[in-house]
């Protein structure tokens, strides 16, 4: 069985869902997971989770997202990309300037209200459920962070940009509230996700490649283990004889185990644990006032 994380890369056409139900077929396991969805036409990087990483799914959605997207003016959307039904059309009147300045102006925290044709859910309904029966519901508007834009190219009423954002940030949005800024709308006609935290573009891997390197049995070169996730996080092995309290999963002190090198610790603090084999097996979250470290995830190989 296959433990840890693959850069794929999701081609235009395929549901972050269909990506995982192919690599079920493809590498024969059945214990996979996506971390965080692209639109269907949407392309790029998606890490993808198999057997016990899978348990990171949730903790690499947390990570910081690149996208270069195309912003087509003048055209309104009710998807907000161009996908959708167009609601209207405007001149596009404004200069070059004007768009740099109205894009750059989004930078650092606002505040988004997500689009209706989304995954989200309101009252257990997902809006795009409720938006293909024509029902539009009150969305809270929610705190995204866009850290930096950079224009790639502006040939009017096209502009290319990069953005890095935070989780959650919707491109398609974005694009719209750039061309609400601007006053002649404005819709997204493309969207490529290039970096997802460690994980970039260029190192992605189509799901043709992946079916490749099953065969020639040279897929495992490519597998991230779970812990090089984390290197910020401090690592500490198991000392021989407490090894069977991390096996059951207990409560772990300063005593029980070796760090790899002299640290201060502080309530929160996580730490990457490897038993006495020096096995990845867990990360573990410091608690001061108890002095010692409580499990937080844990990663027995199957």
């Amino acid at each position: 069985m296959i433990n840890g994380i693959i850069n794929i890369y999701k081609e235009a056409g395929f549901t972050s869902h269909d990506v995982v139900a192919k690599l079920r077929g493809i590498v024969k396991q059945k214990k996979i997971g996506h971390t965080g969805t692209l639109d269907p036409d949407a392309v790029g990087v998606l890490p993808v989770c198999f057997g016990n990483a899978t348990k990171l799914c949730d903790m690499l959605t947390d990570k910081s997202k690149e996208y270069e997207a195309c912003l087509l003016l003048g055209v309104e959307t009710d998807t907000q990309d161009i996908s959708g039904t167009v609601l209207a059309e405007h001149e596009v009147k404004v200069s070059e300037q004007e768009v740099l300045e109205a894009i750059k102006s989004f930078e650092g925290v606002y505040e988004q209200i997500p689009p209706m044709y989304s995954a989200l859910k309101v009252n257990g309904k997902k809006l795009y459920e409720l938006a293909r029966q024509g029902k539009e519901v009150e969305r809270k508007p929610r705190k995204v962070e866009i850290s930096y834009t950079r224009i790639l190219s502006c040939e009017l009423p096209e502009v290319r940009f990069v953005v890095g954002c935070s989780k959650g940030t919707y491109i398609r949005t974005l694009c719209d509230d750039i061309g609400k800024k601007l006053g002649c709308g404005g819709t997204m006609k493309s969207l490529k996700r290039t970096q997802v935290g460690i994980f970039n573009v260029e190192d992605a891997l189509t799901l043709s490649q992946v079916e490749e390197l099953v065969k020639k049995e040279e897929l495992e070169k490519y597998i991230i283990s779970p812990d090089a996730m984390f290197p910020q996080y401090k690592k500490v092995y198991m000392k021989p004889e407490h090894q069977k309290a991390l096996a059951n999963g207990n409560k772990l002190y300063l005593k029980q185990v070796n760090f790899e090198e002299k640290v201060s610790l502080k309530t929160g603090d996580r730490i990457r644990v490897y038993d006495d084999k020096q096995a990845f097996t867990a990360i573990y979250e410091y608690d001061e006032e108890e002095h010692c470290m409580k499990p937080y995830k844990m990663f027995f190989t199957n």
